[in-house]
């Protein structure tokens, strides 16, 4: 196998490898949230760096699928969770 070749999948393993590491270490917090809007209950899991990381994302994406418009999800991602669960 000639040098450059060699050289150009070893760089793309390193980075490979990093995003790999970079993904597992950004997986410390795992909550379920349950929101609450305008009558309708919807759940959801997230992992996160840290448990605030992960309740961010979580709601994000339980409002993102009982929203509306960026008035309706603005208020939602800022609604009080029904339920909220530290899983790991």
């Amino acid at each position: 196998m000639k040098k450059p070749v060699l050289v150009g999948i070893l760089i793309v393993a390193a980075i490979l490898g990093i995003m790999v590491y970079g993904s597992l270490s950004l997986s410390a917090h795992r909550v379920e949230v349950c929101i609450n809007f305008k009558g309708v209950l919807n759940c959801k899991t997230a992992r996160g760096a840290t448990q605030e990381d992960a309740i961010r994302t979580a709601t994000a994406n339980a409002c993102g699928e009982m929203a509306s418009g960026v008035t309706d999800s603005m208020a939602c991602t800022r609604s009080e969770p029904a339920k909220l669960t530290v899983l790991q």
